[in-house]
């Protein structure tokens, strides 16, 4: 069974960054569409960003300007870099990846955002 890990969560001050990393816990899976959610305590799980299979990026309204995703050549790690990070921004963080119409989805990694 495929399983995407995330790395890269952690703590940092307020306008800092962090760069989230999601890959699958086997190799030789690539997959088509990449997203990153998050989920803050007491909140539904919203999207942050999507990267289609032609390049084509979404950003929810609250993480534009500030965060990125990308994938490398092989489509098969996806990353987020996130800057001038907001104490709102703390939250779970969820990787998620579709291939042939399968939908995957990481264990999450905490991203807290403090002075």
């Amino acid at each position: 069974q495929v399983q995407l890990v995330e790395s890269g969560g952690g703590l940092v001050q307020p306008g800092g960054s962090l760069r989230l990393s999601c890959a699958a816990s086997r190799s030789i899976y690539s997959f088509d569409y990449m997203s990153w959610y998050r989920q803050a305590p007491g909140k539904e799980r919203e999207l942050v960003a999507t990267i289609a299979p032609n390049g084509g990026t979404n950003y929810g309204d609250s993480v534009k300007g500030r965060f990125t995703i990308s994938r490398d050549r092989a489509y098969k790690t996806g990353y987020l870099q996130m800057n001038d990070l907001k104490p709102e921004d703390t939250a779970v963080y969820y990787c998620q990846a579709i291939r042939a119409k399968i939908t995957y989805w990481g264990q999450g990694t905490q991203v807290t955002v403090s002075s």
